[in-house]
């Protein structure tokens, strides 16, 4: 209904948990090429509703260009590219969540300068130069991660064709048989088959970029063989010859082309043979006209992948996530049997349910020992050992289910650390290096990076438990290598050196914890025979613990961190065994645990955190 306000609408839109997207959509642009530099692996974002220069986003996984990208409302994969030589790989970002790439799969074949459309659901890859310049066309669910698979052919192989379109309807341009083409075809992207002809350029036109809404299609510069200014469109529902449209603010090829669904934006590409350019501008694409300034890229790039949060393969509007706070946890990594089985994997569960846990993927390598501290959004895990300390601290993001990407480093690689945090800081306690250190370290979890110095712990400790509320951590438990009874505290969100806040009933290492943002809950542990005690403290005073209630058995190793929210406290694994019980407890209360259900699979000495632990409860 045009500007015209529609309660129908709103109400429609509402019910099917959408809104509109183009107001604050984000532009992410991946990859590229900058000469004589070379490739890069910088990823880049702006917002698309606005004027003005890229932002620092984060970085590929690898160096790449000639890449193509598409996307979802909230997850955008790079694919294919080449470097030093040709690549399948596809990795993936969540558009809102600044941070690096993380692996998502493969592709059928190594190939660069295909190119790439989407819907909400699925995302393909056509074409490309896999030496030779090949025909495949392929695609993959995108909330999913996983390899491509076979989806049909172009009507010949060809490369450097632009792919933009529709929620029903995939659209790609042009491209080279070598030599330039003006074919434009199309594919239906929920179904499978080859490509069908759809109408033809103004000109033959090679490395061209493109941009859609749901209705039209734009074709940006290229190679005729001349670089061009030209911009052309087509009606995606139709089938029909290219139209102009207007030109473009100078002459390119290699475009990064992509749409909150009304504005089309147009960055980098190139100007001249091997000289890229920073120049980012943008048109509306319900009518013709010429392209204006929009800003600038970080550098001069060309042959970079773009992703549009709005873009006209999605349907107005993006779905509601799941809502923040809601009570998702997860489980990463641990030990699954004998001491030498460290596993990747990462389980979730919904806090308030029952049942049994689900895969939502993995840690950048193997590990046990890990620890974890969480934002409301952002999952960070650090540290622990596979057989060698780590130092590596990985992230991913809460709400969609996925592998997690490179964040940064501890000070120095460590197992057994205490982990815990508030809504914007991860925090560190202790650990073993090999010597047990008393090191407390933080960062800022929005914002992908290494640890900085912290202070020390009241005592120098390993293998204790971490919990918190918003404002203060506490640590308790662990080895000195001795057994220790110590709980000490921090502020968390200054720095400085623990306080002692009390004890626990008798020394224990590897203790669990749970919690809200009043009381913390220490669980289980060994004296060194594994204990099923439960006790816990108010965080916000000092002193020593009170009997909470037993867990169903005696065990040692178990999930800290904080799997909860404001009501309900989870623990999950440990040893002997190791186990894969969860069971749960109410945390304004006291009593016995009760069965929740089970991960899939033993598991002990893993990290664990939630969306609504206490560190985030206000």
């Amino acid at each position: 209904m045009g500007d015209i306000w529609s309660i129908k609408e709103q109400y429609k839109r509402q019910m099917g948990n959408l809104w509109s997207t183009a107001a604050n959509s984000r532009a992410v642009f991946g990859g590229g090429y900058d000469a004589p530099g070379g490739g890069v692996n910088v990823i880049q974002y702006l917002t698309t509703s606005t004027t003005g220069n890229t932002a620092d986003f984060g970085d590929l996984v690898a160096v790449r260009y000639n890449a193509d990208a598409f996307n979802s409302n909230t997850r955008g994969l790079i694919s294919g590219g080449y470097d030093s030589a040709n690549s399948d790989v596809l990795e993936y970002i969540t558009i809102k969540s600044l941070g690096n790439a993380a692996d998502f799969g493969n592709l059928t074949d190594q190939r660069n300068n295909p190119g790439c459309c989407s819907n909400q659901v699925r995302g393909i890859t056509a074409g490309g130069n896999a030496g030779p310049i090949t025909d495949i066309i392929d695609y993959v669910s995108i909330a999913s991660v996983g390899n491509a698979i076979d989806f049909g052919d172009l009507s010949a192989a060809r490369q450097g064709n632009a792919g933009a379109g529709s929620p029903t309807r995939g659209i790609f341009m042009g491209g080279a048989v070598p030599g330039a083409t003006n074919i434009i075809e199309y594919i239906t992207i929920d179904s499978l088959g080859d490509e069908t002809d759809f109408g033809d350029l103004t000109a033959a036109t090679d490395a061209i970029g493109a941009s859609s809404s749901s209705t039209r299609q734009l074709g940006l510069g290229g190679l005729t063989p001349s670089f061009v200014n030209t911009i052309q469109y087509i009606t995606i529902a139709t089938t029909g010859d290219a139209v102009d449209f207007g030109d473009l603010t100078g002459v390119r090829s290699e475009i990064g082309g992509t749409s909150n669904g009304i504005r089309g934006i147009n960055a980098g590409g190139e100007s001249s043979s091997n000289t890229q350019v920073n120049i980012i501008d943008y048109r509306n694409i319900a009518s013709t006209g010429d392209a204006a300034d929009f800003g600038d890229l970080l550098g001069t790039y060309g042959m970079l992948g773009a992703i549009g949060e709005g873009h006209g393969g999605l349907d107005e509007g993006e779905p509601r996530l799941v809502p923040v706070g809601s009570g998702i946890a997860l489980s990463a990594g641990g030990m699954a049997g004998d001491p030498s089985s460290r596993v990747n994997t990462i389980d979730t569960i919904t806090i308030q349910t029952l049942g049994n846990s689900s895969d939502f993927g993995d840690l950048t390598s193997t590990r046990a020992t890990v620890s974890g501290a969480a934002s409301n959004t952002r999952a960070t895990f650090f540290g622990g050992t596979d057989p060698s300390n780590s130092d590596v601290i990985d992230s991913v993001e809460i709400h969609s289910r996925g592998n997690c990407a490179d964040f940064g480093n501890l000070t120095a690689a460590r197992k057994g650390v205490a982990g815990f945090g508030s809504s914007t800081r991860g925090i560190c306690s202790g650990g073993k290096e090999p010597s047990v250190v008393n090191k407390i370290e933080y960062w800022t979890i929005a914002t992908a990076g290494n640890a900085s110095d912290f202070g020390d712990q009241d005592v120098t400790r390993a293998r204790a438990a971490g919990i918190s509320s918003s404002t203060r951590g506490l640590t308790g438990g662990g080895a000195t290598p001795s057994y220790s009874d110590v709980i000490d505290y921090v502020t968390i969100a200054s720095t400085g050196d623990a306080t002692d806040f009390g004890n626990l009933s008798e020394a224990k290492d590897t203790v669990g914890s749970t919690g809200s943002g009043t009381r913390a809950v220490f669980t289980g542990g060994a004296t060194p025979t594994n204990q099923d005690e439960m006790e816990y403290v108010t965080i916000a005073s000092t002193g020593d613990v009170s009997d909470f209630g037993d867990l169903s058995a005696a065990r040692s190793g178990m999930s800290s961190c904080a799997m909860s929210d404001t009501t309900r406290g989870c623990v999950a694994g440990g040893n002997p065994g190791p186990t894969n019980i969860i069971e749960y407890i109410t945390i304004a209360s006291t009593g016995d645990a009760t069965d929740f259900g089970d991960l899939s699979a033993v598991t002990g000495n893993m990290a664990t955190i939630s969306d609504a632990h206490g560190g985030l409860q206000n």
